[in-house]
């Protein structure tokens, strides 16, 4: 297996302050979208279980299911 061995240093200076505040507030805000799209998901979840009278065990395999598409979307795989 082949390696690329070349390495690159990169300086920081000053100047570079007010993009590294703008990358921070970037991730900042893509954290908050992603977590108020998992809570309309949740809620969407619970609404389901209540409207179909789900049980226990029923909710669960939901939330596993659930679980299963959060978990393939980390990787990558979209639908």
């Amino acid at each position: 297996m082949m390696r690329n061995s070349e390495t690159r240093t990169t300086t920081t200076g000053p100047d570079d302050a007010g993009l590294f505040q703008l990358f921070k507030e970037t991730r900042l805000d893509e954290r908050k979208s992603c977590a108020f799209a998992v809570s309309i998901r949740m809620e969407a979840l619970a609404i389901h279980i209540l409207k179909e009278g789900m049980n226990g065990v029923e909710a669960a395999e939901l939330l596993r299911r659930e679980v299963t598409r959060y978990e393939a979307e980390s990787r990558g795989d979209w639908h």
